[in-house]
């Protein structure tokens, strides 16, 4: 029996049994008869609870052993080995994330007999040694499975077996493989039998092996033991019998003077302390904590179970009893708490209510993105780290001063590199300059030099900065002795650069297409507009190289060219060799063999005189043709009528600047955006080595190995997070200064001006490289993503603080409105035909859309372009991308639709709310879809300013009126748009029912199957499409109703029938029960969060109410 020091806790041994069988009885027999009954007592109880828990559908052969193993039946990881703070386990046990130097974790179960198997999914491709180990392994932080005796290994990152010796075997693995590691077998990657890695393993009395896996820092990988995976019911039930013997504990108490049980209220349970009691109910707890990591179980029984108390007896009584449960929760849980806390409030409504009535709530702190991060992390730091952060600080600007001074004397040299007074007996200094910096960029924009001699990106940056400072200095200089020339504030390239052959654009494509086809198609808009002519001959010529180039020898393309310009006028030097490469493309080919001439004239021209030019190799230009002469413009020869007729500048800094943001394209932009990743691996090693110092000081001191692993990870993360530290410091100091998003945020005010000058052309628009518009997207997206939170764009100048007064600068809400001006017109502009660039340009503008800030700077646009912008959207989705167009029309909707106010997937907040900010189309965020992009929709402008979060609501009623307009007006617009819609919401939902078809049979065969991941995306996508095309036809129905519902119309009866037809379909494949859309929403896998009926179901909703409202009234 049971004794205690108080002679009123003592329970004799009959009345105990009769308390653990009536709080541990079978729901469905009751408790036993006590004549038919064996004493239960706290040493027999544990095997009684797993009988009762035992569910009929169970297989009962996997709870009992199998010959040949040891362990459990369900194997997973051991992460109480000792080196549980060496590695991160993931809540299953099954996957593990190293997060030490070199962590070991093995298996639950070992095996000493037979042939067995596991298998491992690579989830990173680092170093990793799985294989198989003995428990008398030892392992440390640079030993590890392979590296000791009676442990054998297989690397595939270094293609290597390991068994304290080391030798070549199998192949490298790649992320995404599986490899299936047999115990005397084969080790088999993927199906393919990588050989015998080890024979002749020791086999006797005591040597039974475990899996076993050792793995370096954030290397990852997830286990598949092939044991069976509990049904959800078994789960329920077992968590409902648990609670059914807590609710007992609550109604019955014992009473050791009389020796009988006594049945109580719940709502007036008292926890007094008994010995028995809390022993009864840490068996219970025992069980009964795994099972709350699993969401459902929280929600459907735990939270049932609480609210049934509180009902019960008065509020006072309820509140008394949660409270004391509550405490035996926390008492109970020990490693479980955490995982408990977070299921609770992974619970819709219980966290609504935490977050209204108990916990503060700080909306700003906690949404305002890396600005609420920063206050938060100020408020908890001690003393001694603000010291230290503010000794960093002032170490980051002595760093600063220092690069200074380098950066000002690399200027310098820039400066005296670029002066084109030095032409004493020869060539100046700038044009030498020009011609290397040509060959420099077209080395770097091809590619056909030899990979070293390519200028890596952090050089490209370096020198894009330097050059930027050079090239003002010089253009400012200029305007100074020059008073009808412009700052460099207001410096834009001219159109006629790109379309009069002084400059040479390689292979690089311009937005109408080919060079060839361009002079071919618009060579009387160049005559008429710029007195340009081509030769009809050299056309010809020219056609044919382009025509035959492919079929034809490399000799023979090398000398035709040459014989085809002696009838119309050769070129005075020979064609370079390496111009006849047949990497070359059709336009750089068209441009070396000069398919137009130039005849410079020897006097001065009229207006209506036409000029015949031709294009210029880097070496063969002279300092006449880039300068001009009083007789010759030089790089602006060919001045359309819309361009002024004083010079900006010096025509060789217009090609230097023309350069500079051709550099930026070609590696300097992604070389900004890659320095971003070391700040963020900054913050993983001070969270590692934080969580590393924090187990140090709980460590118990007996545990000197455990102190001596930590130690070493210790060491490790501290002198990589010195070295990120150091290297942090010097990218902000080079790379993210404020100097330096001036720098980008000038190159962005550029591009526009160029662009914009460029549009007034007309067709020959078409003749601008498409790297202009590039630059202009990136850049952007460059000052609103890296250089923030410390340096905002919202903080930029109207000008650059070298300009005088007298410029008349842009603001950053003056340049929101620029871009969004040339986004809005270009993005379905026919003069571009490249499928890239008008990819981008979609891209660009449904990202735009996606924050309020740059919302708003749409609507500051001229009307007509708003209105001609949203008459581009509504025109036919057939033969365009028009997934990214409809994205636009939901984003402008969102926020007024029914149920369409969230600002994350609400049916994930209950189960998976750390998945309800996925990207998806549905709730905030636009893009591609591309096999290559972590998601299959991108955010091309992510956000930085408080406040501009792209999950806000934020329709716009203004575009919404344009549309409403356009509707109206046009007899052919919105049949021709909402046919297309219901096109592709046909198209859509019937691929997204056929994908989950696909799904479905693959989860129910027998073997274990993985789904493509790309599949899912896929699947997914189709879902957020359906989703999307749903809202806009709500959009539709309530801003213009008369399209459906007015008889009048010639199509209305049509097109009502037809969305009819299709809510019909979407409401019987979702709302059917037990269907397959129910059976695959309840599978919840990895990549299908989105897809759910709430999110589909509220906007059928939305579009039937609307038809009710506007409709006809009812008789």
């Amino acid at each position: 029996m049971l004794t205690s020091p108080e002679s009123q806790c003592i329970v004799q041994e009959k009345l105990l049994s009769d308390y653990l069988y009536r709080v541990f009885s079978s729901p469905d027999r009751g408790p036993p008869a006590a004549t038919s009954r064996k004493p239960l007592n706290f040493h027999n109880l544990p095997e009684h609870v797993d009988q009762l828990l035992q569910v009929d559908s169970e297989d009962g052969e996997s709870q009992g052993q199998v010959e040949g193993r040891l362990g459990p039946s369900t194997v997973v990881l051991d992460h109480t080995g000792g080196f549980e703070g060496l590695l991160l386990v993931d809540d299953d046990l099954l996957g593990v994330i190293g997060h030490s130097n070199f962590g070991t974790i093995r298996s639950t179960t070992c095996v000493y007999k037979g042939k067995w198997v596991y298998e491992v999914l690579i989830s990173s491709q680092g170093l990793m040694q799985i294989g198989w180990c003995t428990i008398n392994c030892r392992f440390n932080q640079e030993e590890g499975v392979g590296d000791t005796h009676n442990s054998y290994a297989y690397d595939g990152n270094r293609v290597r077996k390991w068994n304290v010796t080391t030798t070549n075997y199998g192949k490298a693995w790649a992320a995404g493989d599986i490899v299936s590691c047999l115990i005397d077998l084969d080790d088999v990657q993927n199906g393919v039998s990588l050989g015998t890695a080890f024979e002749n393993l020791s086999r006797g009395l005591g040597m039974a092996y475990f899996p076993a896996i050792s793995l370096s820092f954030k290397e990852s990988v997830a286990f598949n033991f092939g044991s069976p995976l509990d049904p959800p019911f078994a789960d329920l039930v077992r968590a409902q019998r648990l609670l059914g013997c807590f609710q007992a504990v609550l109604s019955v108490e014992l009473d050791p003077v009389e020796g009988r049980l006594v049945e109580t209220e719940s709502s007036e349970w008292q926890l007094r302390g008994q010995p028995t009691v809390l022993l009864t109910l840490a068996h219970i707890f025992h069980h009964f904590a795994p099972l709350l990591r699993k969401v459902y179980l929280v929600e459907a029984v735990l939270m049932g179970f609480l609210l049934g108390i509180v009902e019960k007896g008065t509020p006072e009584q309820g509140q008394s009893v949660v409270h004391q449960i509550l405490d035996l929760l926390w008492l109970f849980m020990e490693i479980h708490y955490l995982r408990l806390t977070m299921s609770i409030l992974r619970h819709e409504k219980s966290r609504k209510f935490l977050l209204s009535n108990v916990l503060r709530q700080k909306p700003t702190e906690t949404e305002a993105g890396p600005e609420g991060r920063d206050g938060r992390e100020a408020e908890e730091e001690t003393a001694e780290e603000r010291q230290r952060r503010r000794a960093y600080e002032r170490g980051c600007q002595r760093l600063k001063k220092r690069i200074e001074v380098v950066e000002e004397l690399q200027v310098q040299i820039l400066k005296l590199l670029l002066d084109n007074k030095d032409d004493n007996g020869g060539e100046a200094s700038r044009y030498i300059f020009l011609t290397k910096f040509r060959k420099f960029l077209q080395e770097n924009a091809s590619g056909r030099g030899n990979t070293p001699v390519l200028c890596p990106p952090e050089y490209m940056v370096c020198f894009l900065h330097r050059l930027v400072s050079a090239l003002r200095f010089y253009w400012d200089e200029y305007k100074a002795s020059n008073p009808r020339a412009s700052f460099s504030e207001e410096a834009y390239i001219p159109p006629q650069i790109f379309y009069n052959g002084k400059v040479d654009y390689f292979d690089l494509q311009r937005l109408g297409g080919l060079l060839s086809h361009l002079r071919k198609t618009l060579k009387d808009d160049l005559a008429s507009k710029a007195n340009i002519v081509i030769d009809p001959l050299e056309l010809q010529a020219a056609t044919m190289d382009d025509l035959d180039e492919d079929d034809e020898p490399a000799p023979a393309a090398a000398q035709r060219p040459m014989q085809a310009l002696a009838i119309g006028g050769a070129l005075p030097l020979p064609r370079p060799g390496w111009l006849s490469s047949p990497t070359l493309g059709r336009a750089n080919r068209f441009l070396s063999t000069a398919a137009v001439s130039l005849m410079t004239p020897r006097r001065l021209l009229s207006t209506m005189e036409k000029v015949k030019v031709r294009s210029l190799t880097v070496e063969q230009r002279t300092r006449e043709d880039i300068e001009g002469s009083p007789w010759n413009e030089g790089l602006l020869l060919g001045r359309p009528p819309e361009e002024p007729e004083q010079p900006l500048t010096e025509n060789s800094l217009l090609e230097v600047l023309d350069g500079t943001v051709m550099m930026y394209n070609l590696s300097a932009h992604q070389q900004l955006g890659k320095m971003v990743g070391v700040s963020d691996d900054v913050n993983e090693y001070a969270m590692a080595l934080r969580d590393t110092e924090d187990k140090l000081r709980r460590c118990p001191k007996r545990r000197k190995d455990i102190l001596a692993e930590l130690t070493k990870s210790q060491k490790v993360f501290s002198e990589k997070l010195d070295h990120l530290s150091r290297r942090l410091a010097w990218v902000h100091a080079t790379v993210y200064s404020q100097e330096k998003m001036l720098d980008i945020y000038w190159l962005l005010r550029v591009c526009l001006r160029t662009i914009e000058h460029g549009d007034r052309t007309g067709s020959l628009f078409a003749f601008m490289p498409e790297f202009y518009l590039s630059v202009a997207i990136n850049s952007y997206s460059a000052l609103k993503n890296y250089f923030g939170p410390v340096h905002s764009m919202e903080e930029l100048p109207e000008a650059a603080l070298s300009a005088p007064r007298t410029v008349t600068g842009w603001g950053y809400e003056e340049t929101l409105t620029r871009l969004a001006a040339i986004l809005a017109k270009h993005f379905a502009d026919p003069r571009i035909v490249g499928t890239d660039i008008r990819d981008s340009l979609m891209q660009a503008l449904a990202s735009y859309v996606c924050y309020p800030h740059s919302l708003r700077a749409v609507e500051r646009i001229p009307e007509e372009q708003r209105i001609a912008m949203v008459r581009n959207l509504l025109a036919p989705y057939e033969q365009r991308p028009w997934a990214q167009t409809n994205w636009i029309l939901v984003r402008l909707w969102r926020g007024c639709g029914f149920g369409y106010r969230y600002t994350r997937l609400p049916h994930l907040l209950k189960t998976k709310p750390e998945d309800a900010n996925l990207p998806s189309l549905q709730s905030l965020l636009p893009g591609l879809v591309s096999g290559s992009s972590p998601s299959p929709w991108t955010p091309s402008f992510p956000p930085t300013q408080p406040g501009d979060a792209p999950g806000e609501p934020c329709p716009s009623t203004l575009l919404q009126q344009h549309m409403a307009d356009l509707l109206r007006q046009g007899s052919d617009v919105a049949p021709g748009f909402l046919n297309s819609v219901l096109n592709q919401l046909n198209w859509a939902f019937s691929e997204f029912i056929g994908m989950i078809q696909e799904i479905q049979q693959a989860a129910e065969r027998l073997e274990r199957n993985f789904v493509d991941s790309r599949q899912l995306k896929v699947c997914a996508t189709c879902f957020d499409l359906s989703v999307s095309l749903l809202r806009v036809l709500e959009m539709t129905i309530t801003l213009v109703p008369e399209i459906f519902l007015d008889w009048s119309r010639p199509t209305s009866e049509m097109l009502l029938r037809r969305l009819a037809q299709l809510l019909n379909q979407v409401l019987n494949r979702v709302t059917a029960e037990r269907n397959l859309f129910d059976r695959v929403v309840t599978l919840r896998l990895p990549g299908l969060e989105s897809v759910d009926h709430y999110p589909i179901l509220v906007a059928v909703t939305g579009i039937l109410v609307r038809l009710l409202v506007h409709g006809p009234a009812s008789e």
